[in-house]
């Protein structure tokens, strides 16, 4: 199916803020870089044109955090394959990435988060 595949986003939040995340509640996240994984089933560049824009209805998790944080780049994987998680994974895997917020776009795996925290780097230093 064209547009079809999984995408992250790499985003900013400039200073430490409380975050409510709909029905997962209040959360305070620290400053920071943080990565969402996410998937479309089609429309993937629809879906990472919607993340874009500033002004929409809250859907996803992901949603509520881009209310107050900004995308700084978008990774993009055109794919039949389910590969959402294992590239959840690779990011988790990463010296210092931790989970801030337990739950969050994950609610259809067995991930313990899809946005994961990277700490207070430069954005040259996260695409390495």
């Amino acid at each position: 199916m064209p547009g079809r595949g999984c995408y992250q986003l790499l985003v900013s939040l400039n200073e430490p803020r409380w975050v409510s995340v709909g029905r997962l509640g209040m959360f305070a996240l620290p400053a920071g870089l943080y990565v969402y994984t996410g998937s479309a089933s089609r429309g993937l560049d629809a879906r990472i044109a919607r993340h874009m824009r500033k002004e929409k209805k809250l859907r996803w998790h992901i949603d509520y955090l881009l209310r107050q944080a900004e995308i700084v780049e978008v990774r993009r994987v055109e794919t039949e394959e389910r590969i959402e998680c294992e590239m959840n994974r690779q990011v988790l895997a990463r010296p210092g990435a931790s989970v801030v917020v337990p739950g969050f776009g994950s609610s259809d795996c067995r991930c313990p988060s899809h946005l994961v925290y990277l700490g207070e780097l430069r954005h040259e230093t996260a695409n390495s």
